[in-house]
């Protein structure tokens, strides 16, 4: 793999005082270190800001941003708006690769080593990621089993630089993570998660808010998305027979129906919507879909 690739990192952080210090570690021992490294202060009260100032007087490559604390968290909204200030910094620079990176990770020194080389031999893969994982039983499992192939997890998006020019951004509003590569595959790019190169996340996703509040936040997200009523029906009664049993499923309700009510008209494109609806339709009829296939070693699960 040569080093020749250029990419550049956002990381939006808040309170990651115990974890940060890993992931910054993480970083300097990669074979394939980031051109430009942005780590975003999203107004941390544990001194996480110390921590970012540190790393960016040592590593040239690092540049540090603070944001005021606007005293509570943001969920789905504050990572984005702590992004786009990353984004600020970066300027005009050229890069080859965008990745939104979270600051609770550890990984090995070959990780985006690995990544590059899926994106180099599929010219047509326009977002992926490692798989996130937590440790268990003296190993690594991953977090989430079960979800579509093509959903990548927002605590490490990496997106090709044609890919991201034309999606045209992110939307600042839960669902983020779930509209952009809704977004690439209806213009044709393909997104995936890659099963075997595997990244530690040090905490578990959503325990910020916890779990009433993470569901009712996918919930939400799930309806700026564009997911169609009924194919939402189906998710709600299937997430009813799994862990948190009962809550994650009425909660997953609760938000959908909160999204109508808050956002008539919903975030998304109409022709996004239109394009995922028939998605979700197809995969109720049994008919290809994107969300017919899930990585290969989970189908059962």
């Amino acid at each position: 793999m040569s080093n020749s690739i250029v990419y550049v990192v956002i990381t939006p952080v808040r309170n990651e005082r115990d974890n940060l210090p890993r992931t910054i570690a993480s970083f300097v021992g990669q074979t394939i270190r980031p051109y430009r490294w942005v780590i975003v202060d999203d107004g941390s009260t544990d001194g996480t800001s110390e921590i970012v100032d540190e790393a960016a007087a040592k590593y040239e490559w690092i540049t540090a941003v603070h944001r005021a604390d606007r005293g509570f968290r943001k969920p789905g909204t504050g990572v984005v708006e702590a992004f786009y200030d990353g984004m600020a910094r970066l300027g005009a620079e050229g890069f080859d690769y965008l990745v939104k990176f979270d600051g609770d990770l550890t990984f090995e020194g070959d990780y985006f080593e690995r990544c590059f080389e899926r994106f180099v031999h599929n010219p047509e893969l326009g977002i992926g990621g490692g798989t996130i994982c937590r440790r268990e039983d003296g190993g690594l499992q991953e977090e989430s089993r079960g979800d579509p192939a093509f959903h990548v997890r927002g605590a490490t998006k990496m997106y090709r630089r044609a890919c991201w020019d034309q999606l045209g951004g992110l939307i600042k509003a839960p669902g983020w993570d779930t509209v952009d590569e809704l977004k690439a595959n209806m213009l044709g790019w393909q997104t995936m998660t890659f099963p075997e190169i595997k990244i530690h996340q040090l905490k578990e996703t959503g325990s910020a808010d916890g779990n009433w509040r993470n569901w009712v936040k996918n919930g939400v997200a799930n309806y700026n998305s564009g997911y169609h009523p009924l194919f939402m029906a189906a998710k709600c009664l299937r997430r009813l027979f799994r862990r948190p049993y009962g809550l994650g499923g009425v909660a997953l309700a609760w938000g959908y129906v909160k999204g109508c009510f808050d956002r008539v008209g919903g975030v998304a494109h109409p022709d996004l919507v239109s394009y995922v609806r028939r998605q979700q339709i197809n995969c109720l009829l049994g008919k290809p879909s994107l969300w017919s296939k899930v990585r290969p070693e989970y189908q059962n699960s």
